[in-house]
């Protein structure tokens, strides 16, 4: 320690007078100190004053200014010396010294530059008012375009300075972003594959910045999805792979670069992962059979990515993650029924899938979730059930193979994401299907749970799925039996709230789920119409300027309905809907003032 306070007092010394040999003798000596203890030499040389007097020995033409360099770069490996080097002037002559033609001098600078970055907001503003990242980005872009071995070392230096003074912040990474540095790091990724360092480098930058929407673009007009299934499959450590899978997740967000990797052959890297790491005890194999799984069903999301992968289901992929499903291991499961959910964003996909028996696979896994079950598992095998369902040729197939009494199975669950697919599932079965929605309407338990999930108020999807369902079993059976069974488990009151939903949809399917109760059994549900208001509902919708048609047509036609009932004709007198209902004789939609003309004359003749 004595010996650096000695060199430290020459160099102040010397930084007076500009003696070169002196100031070599001192730098020698402060870097052995460094090397030895950082943290203790680093605090002495704070402590002494010399960082203000480092700007004049950082003359370009010095012979001792790259052990300048290197010593600013050690110091600032210090979290507690990134501002005094900041705060003593040193980042305008470094940013100056970016313009040296001398390597080592680059090296160094671009070392210190870097590790005053790192962390550290005093830094990165310093270098943006210097416009160091400018000059740094441009050196990259001219080191790129050949491919000496020996630009190695200063392009790993320089990448790693930029990934520091962009890291966790947004308007520096947009800024990095502008100044087109993407596609430069590509083509060194393509250039020095072999440079591990550099490599490494490249790919947590591309981490950094894969992370911004801005930059999905220029990515997607690079070979980037190329390069990194080059890359990925020449690894064999896990460490390496997991980095690229860091870069590879935030950009399968892009559908433009989904089919990329899916082109460049991602998909069969990811199936290799999964056979090697399924059988797998060690946490590792399972945290990457996670990822690579994770990663396959991302791919699927984007449309032309999974009709690729789909092959009009004859495809090797799409067959193999179908194997996936009766696995005994629950991330498979789980990837493999998103996976059908994903392929099953389309009619023909979904017709071809349900012909070909994939309908009993996902009925089989659910049924081994049944009790103590996987909640991740119920609910994507709901998913993809209740896709498959969508097409209208599908549904009474499904409804034959069972479909809806596996589901059944699910309504003891008390997980909302459960509840909310099965609810959508069995609501798309039932849809155009008379005979499932009578016998699923007249089912007392079913529609008790439907009942109360329609007071879920914690969970607005539970509740709008179970009102919609309860709707739809009326709608679609038209059947005295289920709106009996409505009535007793006490949901008519919750129809008549779903007609004030603020959706559209709602609304009507709600109206016409009333309609249907008060021409089936009026006298039965008169009393639950009086409660729940219903009269003022209607009153309320069709005096609302902003309520659509269809609100007002099915408005009108259940007022008339519910004239048959002497309370309700009583309410329908006590509101002046006589007004209301002329008014709409003249409404644009001739469906709608022809409505309003009925309804008028039933009016004047039942007052």
């Amino acid at each position: 320690m004595d010996n650096l306070c000695e060199a430290l007092k020459k160099l102040k010394v010397a930084s007076a007078d500009s003696s070169s040999d002196s100031v070599e003798g001192g730098l020698d000596c402060v870097l052995k100190a460094l090397a030895h203890n950082n943290a203790e030499a680093s605090e002495k040389i704070q402590e002494m004053g010399v960082l203000p007097l480092l700007p004049t020995l950082l003359a370009p033409q010095s012979s001792c200014t790259p052990k300048v360099a290197n010593v600013i770069a050690e110091v600032a490996k210090n979290e507690f010396m990134r501002s005094p080097c900041v705060e003593a002037g040193l980042i305008p002559p470094l940013v100056q010294l970016l313009n040296s033609k001398d390597q080592e001098v680059l090296l160094q600078t671009g070392r210190a530059l870097g590790n005053i970055c790192y962390d550290s907001h005093e830094g990165r503003r310093a270098v943006d008012e210097a416009g160091g990242a400018q000059i740094v980005a441009e050196h990259i872009k001219s080191m790129s375009q050949n491919a000496q071995p020996a630009n190695g070392k200063l392009l790993t230096v320089f990448c790693g300075m930029l990934m520091n003074y962009s890291n966790d912040d947004d308007s520096l990474q947009a800024q990095l972003i502008n100044m087109g540095v993407i596609p430069t790091l590509v083509k060194l990724l393509g250039i020095h594959s072999q440079n591990t360092a550099l490599t490494e480098m490249c790919l947590i930058a591309f981490g950094n910045l894969a992370e911004l929407e801005s930059s999905k673009e220029q990515f997607a007009s690079t070979n980037i999805a190329e390069e990194l299934v080059k890359l990925f499959r020449k690894q064999v450590e896990r460490e390496k792979k997991e980095m690229i899978f860091e870069v590879l997740a935030p950009l399968a967000e892009n559908d433009v670069i989904k089919l990329q990797l899916v082109e460049a052959g991602l998909v069969e890297c990811l199936l290799d992962v999964v056979a090697q790491t399924v059988d797998g005890e060690r946490e590792e194999d399972i945290s990457e059979l996670k990822t690579s799984s994770d990663l396959m069903v991302l791919l699927l999301l984007g449309d032309e990515s999974m009709q690729k992968l789909f092959e009009g289901g004859k495809g090797s992929v799409f067959q193999r993650v179908l194997s996936w499903v009766p696995s005994h291991n629950h991330q498979l499961q789980l990837a493999g029924a998103l996976a059908i959910a994903n392929f099953a964003r389309n009619d023909g996909n979904c017709i071809h899938m349900v012909d070909t028996g994939i309908v009993q696979k996902l009925l089989d896994l659910l049924d081994r979730h049944v009790d103590e079950g996987n909640v991740t598992v119920q609910h994507a095998a709901l998913s993809a059930l209740r896709n498959l369902a969508i097409p209208v040729v599908n549904k009474s197939k499904m409804l034959s193979a069972g479909v809806s009494d596996v589901v059944l199975k699910f309504l003891k669950s008390e997980m909302p994401p459960v509840q909310f697919k099965l609810l959508g599932t069995l609501r798309m079965l039932i849809d155009t299907q008379a005979d499932a929605a009578d016998q699923l309407g007249t089912n007392p338990k079913l529609v008790e749970r439907l009942v109360e999930w329609c007071e879920a108020k914690d969970h607005a999807g539970v509740m709008g799925e179970s009102n919609r369902l309860l709707s739809a079993l009326i709608r679609h059976s038209k059947s005295k039996d289920v709106v009996r069974t409505v009535i007793q488990c006490v949901g008519v009151k919750h129809l008549v709230t779903m007609a004030t939903s603020e959706h559209m949809i709602m609304q009507n399917e709600a109206l016409v789920a009333l309609g249907l109760i008060a021409a089936l059994n009026l006298g039965m549900a008169e009393k639950d119409f009086v409660t729940a208001s219903l009269v003022q509902v209607l009153h309320k919708l069709l005096s609302d300027e902003r309520s659509a048609p269809e609100i007002k047509y099915n408005s009108m036609i259940l007022i008339c309905a519910v004239m048959g009932s002497e309370p309700l004709h009583k309410e329908v007198q006590g509101l002046a809907f006589l007004d209301v209902v002329s008014k709409l004789r003249s409404h644009e939609n001739k469906t709608v003032a022809h409505q309003a003309s009925l309804t008028e004359q039933r009016l004047t003749v039942q007052s």
